[in-house]
């Protein structure tokens, strides 16, 4: 595996979709993907009655790295308010994420997505993106990318979305 793609067979999957992926548009259904090998739940649908920041990563992304602490910081902040934290992984090989996780720790729900089914689904096209799903299964918003200056105003979409006041 070379640390600017995630293999050859997910860069593929991810630039030729299987089937019909298109874009989810805020106001509509999120799609129900399988969480493969994750810590809470099979399905996203069986996480309906939470709030969940959906990220998705792999372990060669720079901005990843950066995104881990946030969302650490994110997950604490918010699990009062019912939200939930799951990022996905996309690489071929398990050991490598292992490896980042190691170096980078995450303190919220993880899924292994190695076959990018997920990431069609979604129509993912970078990493990380993100989207913001309501309890209803809604997806409420969805971000490509990750800069230390988009903190601000990712917290302040998900407080926003969530109506959280201190």
């Amino acid at each position: 595996m070379n640390r600017r793609g995630f293999g050859a067979r997910a860069a593929i999957a991810l630039a030729w979709p299987l089937g019909p992926a298109r874009a989810v548009d805020p106001g509509q259904a999120a799609p129900d993907v399988e969480l493969p090998d994750c810590t809470v739940a099979r399905r996203l649908s069986d996480l309906r009655g939470r709030w969940v920041y959906l990220d998705f990563w792999a372990s060669w992304c720079t901005p990843c790295r950066q995104s881990f602490p946030w969302m650490n910081e994110l997950q604490a902040s918010f699990a009062n308010h019912g939200l939930l934290v799951l990022a996905i992984n996309l690489d071929t090989r398990r050991a490598d994420a292992d490896a980042f996780l190691a170096r980078t720790p995450a303190r919220f729900a993880l899924a292994f997505d190695p076959r990018g089914e997920s990431a069609r689904r979604f129509a993912i096209k970078g990493m990380p993106s993100s989207a913001l799903v309501d309890p209803a299964g809604t997806l409420r918003f969805a971000h490509r990318g990750f800069r230390l200056e988009d903190r601000s105003d990712l917290w302040a979409r998900v407080r926003a979305a969530m109506n959280v006041r201190d």
